[in-house]
Formats: structure tokens, sequence, C-alpha cells
């Protein structure tokens, strides 16, 4: 496949071709995974993963996903690494380099993850930056496909803050594989200029089409997919959740959105979601500001137009193509 010693920082650094592989091979992965046919393809290999972030769903997927695939795992959190502190990244990626076959990251800096891709002699996945997330956009596009048999030509529309990683990513991977991106938000929630014009650029090759809407009804009057993330990221002060919500709150995912929708479009959402006060944050913020719900509402999470958990799932799937692929097991 041509993917063996090459790094997955950023879908920008691949061709629609390559991305179309990898999404291929985690639904042969999957279907192997579901009959429970073996695919140890990467037997006696390790991986670390380095995470400055916390998460469930990206610890898990690549954890599974390197069991599955016959590897050792190592997790080093922020407190079990010398990292940034009394190491240089350098150093650090070269150590690692010495001793795994591939390393994880996931945090604040994409220039971080670039720097230990520079100098680690191994494969560096992107678990997730402040700026790209590309392994959950396999997924999610994986997920795509099985719901309705193809990418190119989907109606793609993200609501609320597409100015980071999520809105960067999914408008990087619509402009690549040929879906219809629209972001729909305040303008000052759009993504940057700068890489809005860069996939322009690639969307003439794929023949999508990039749009931003501040109005909501005209956003997903065509839409096959509504997604949304939550207004407020890990590492963001909590003083900005008054802001988010009185500039987000028109743009929440709720089930008079989804009417204006036609019917056979699905709901996505990359996790966690605050659709429900059974979190801390959650009950923390819907009290002090009387929701039920934020960035969507429950009625919307729950509903059988909600295809989060199979996004969630199709993360292992497609992190493990990643991994196979760079690692030379395919």
């Amino acid at each position: 496949m041509g993917f063996q010693g090459k790094h997955f920082l950023k879908l920008l650094d691949f061709s629609a071709e390559e991305i179309g592989q990898l999404i291929d091979l985690a639904a042969s992965l999957k279907e192997k995974k579901k009959q429970g046919i073996p695919h140890r393809l990467c037997e006696g290999k390790n991986i670390v993963l380095l995470f400055e972030k916390t998460s469930t769903r990206t610890r898990c997927a690549f954890e599974t996903a390197g069991y599955d695939l016959g590897m050792g795992v190592t997790y080093l959190d922020p407190a079990a690494s010398q990292m940034g502190k009394k190491e240089s990244i350098a150093d650090t990626a070269r150590v690692l380099g010495r001793m795994y076959d591939g390393i994880e990251y996931r945090g604040f800096s994409q220039d971080l993850v670039e720097e230990l891709a520079q100098y680690a002699g191994v494969p560096v996945w992107n678990g997730l930056t402040d700026e790209f997330h590309p392994t959950q956009i396999l997924a999610d596009f994986l997920t795509i496909r099985e719901k309705f048999g193809r990418l190119k030509g989907i109606n793609f529309v993200y609501m609320g803050d597409a100015r980071f990683n999520m809105g960067n990513s999914l408008m990087v991977g619509c402009a690549k594989m040929g879906l219809n991106f629209t972001a729909c938000a305040p303008k000052a929630y759009f993504p940057n200029e700068a890489l809005i014009a860069q996939c322009q650029e690639v969307a003439k090759e794929s023949g999508a089409t990039l749009s931003f809407e501040e109005d909501v009804a005209k956003a997903v009057a065509n839409a096959d997919v509504i997604y949304t993330d939550i207004w407020v990221s890990m590492g963001e002060p909590a003083e900005v959740w008054k802001q988010r919500i009185d500039e987000l709150l028109p743009y929440q995912v709720n089930a008079a959105v989804m009417k204006q929708a036609p019917a056979h479009a699905i709901f996505m959402h990359c996790l966690p979601s605050y659709h429900d006060l059974k979190t801390e944050i959650g009950s923390k913020i819907g009290a002090e500001f009387g929701l039920n719900g934020l960035e969507v509402t429950d009625e919307v999470f729950e509903s059988p137009q909600s295809v989060v958990f199979d996004e969630a799932e199709n993360r292992m799937h497609t992190i493990k193509a990643v991994m196979a692929a760079t690692l030379g097991g395919v």
C-alpha cells in the first residue's frame, strides 16, 4: 500500500486515494474483528501512547487496536513522562524511537507532534492536537460510507465552533474526498482564512464545495450529515462558557434543526457530549445557564438519526488500519 514508515499527522499530507485505501483497510479489519478472525499483523512490535490530554475513545481505540494487531502497548500520561520538562521533545523522540516501533501523541501542539515525527525515526500518529484530529475523520468517513454507501457528493454540515481541530479536520477531509462541506456558525467561529484557501484549492480536484453560513435553516436544508462538537475544549478557561453559550446556542443541534433537514439526515458527534445533565460539567453548566443540553439536545443524541456510537466504535477500526499500514503489517 505504500504507507510503511509514514507518519500520520494530518490529512493534508495524504491524497484522496490514500485516505480511501485506509478507510477500505479499516472496513476489512472491522469485518475480520466481527467474524472473530485473528489479524495479528504486527506481531512482536511495540508502541507507546503519549497523552497530554486525556481521552476515553482515543486511548481505548489505540490500545485495543494495538492488542488486536499483536503488539505491546505502553501508555504514558504527563505525570509518567519527562517530555518537555526535564527532556526536550527531540531527545524524547529519539529515546522512544529506539525502544518502540511507533509513537502516538495526543495533546495541544501540532508543532510538537511534527517535531516528534522529525526526530523519532519511527511512525508517529496524531491522536489529537489543537489544530487537527485526523484519526477521528477516518472514523467519521467510515461511518458515513457505511450509512450512505459513498462519500463523494454527501452534503456535510458542521454546526458550532469550526475554528479548531474538528472544524479544521472535517473541512480538510471533505475537500479531499469530495463531500460538500458547510460550516454553520457565527462568522467569528469560521475556520481561519489560510486553511480555507488551502482547502478551496484541494476541493477543485475532488469536486467538493466549501460553504460558510450563519443561517441555520439555509445550512441544513439539504444536509445528509449534521455534525457538532462541544463548545469549550480541554485546556480552555471555564470563563469562556458564557460567551460560547451566548453566541452558539442558536446553533445547538435540536429537534427543530433536524426537522429542517431531509428525513434521511444523520447526526454525528466525536464525543464526549454534553447532551444531558449526567456529567459533572454538564450538570454545572446546565444549572448555571438553565439548559438541559448544550451543543446537542438529548432528544437528538438518543434519536434513531444519531450514529455517534457507530462513530466511536469506528475509531478503533480506523486507528488499527493506520497502525497496520504504517508499520508494514499489510
